[in-house]
C-alpha cells in the first residue's frame, strides 16, 4: 500500500548511522510513492568526504554546511510543491531540528536502527563507500536516537528490505494522520 498524496508529509528524511541502509530505504520509499530521492552523502564539501574517507570523525562545524545543503533541497521542493525523501544521518537532535526548520516543520524521519554487530557486517561487506567501517563507534557515540520526537517513525533494520519499506510506509501514513502532516 502507498502513502496518500493528501496526507504524506512532503519530504521525508530516512536518518540512521552508516551501514543502516538509509539509500536503500530511501530510494524505495521515493519509488513506491513517486517522490524524487536525494542522496545527502552527495551533497556532502569535499573537505567532508575527505576526512571521513581518511577515518576522521566529522565535527558539528564540518556538518553545518551539509545540513543546509539538504535543507535548500527539501525548501525547493517543498516551495515546488514537490514530494522529496532524502537520506541524513541527522545524528542530532539539533541536526533535525535544523532541518524542520528549513522545512517550516513539514517533515517526517524513518529512523533505521540496528545493532552495532549487524551495522558493522554491513559496513564491512560494502564496496565503494567512503565511509569506513571504523567511523561506527563515533557515529554511534553522537548518535541522539529520536526517541519521543513527533513525526518520526523508528524501522529495524534486521528484516528484509521489502518489508522494512512497507512498515515505513504504513508508519508514516499512520504519523501523517495522527501528526497532522499534509500536502499542500
Amino acid at each position: 500500500m502507498s502513502l496518500e498524496k493528501k496526507v504524506l508529509p512532503l519530504a521525508v528524511i530516512v536518518m540512521g548511522v552508516s551501514g543502516c541502509g538509509k539509500s536503500s530505504v530511501g530510494e524505495r520509499i521515493a519509488a513506491r510513492n513517486g517522490m524524487p530521492f536525494v542522496e545527502g552523502d552527495q551533497l556532502h564539501p569535499a573537505a567532508n568526504v575527505e576526512k571521513m574517507a581518511q577515518g576522521i570523525p566529522l565535527t558539528d562545524e564540518d556538518r553545518l554546511p551539509w545540513l543546509d545543503r539538504i535543507g535548500e533541497e527539501i525548501k525547493t521542493a517543498l516551495n515546488a510543491s514537490r514530494g522529496l525523501v532524502v537520506s541524513c544521518s541527522a545524528l542530532k537532535r539539533s541536526y533535525r531540528d535544523r532541518l524542520r526548520q528549513a522545512a517550516g516543520g513539514r517533515l517526517a524521519f524513518v529512523f533505521l536502527e540496528g545493532s552495532r554487530e549487524l551495522l558493522l557486517s554491513r559496513m564491512q561487506a560494502r564496496q565503494g563507500h567512503f565511509m569506513p567501517a571504523s567511523l561506527l563507534d563515533s557515529q554511534l557515540q553522537t548518535l541522539e536516537p529520536p526517541t519521543g520526537e513527533t513525526g518520526v517513525v523508528t524501522v529495524a533494520i534486521d528484516g528484509a528490505l521489502d518489508d522494512m519499506v512497507a512498515l515505513a510506509c504504513e508508519e508514516l501514513r499512520g504519523t501523517a494522520i495522527k501528526g497532522g502532516f499534509h500536502a499542500g
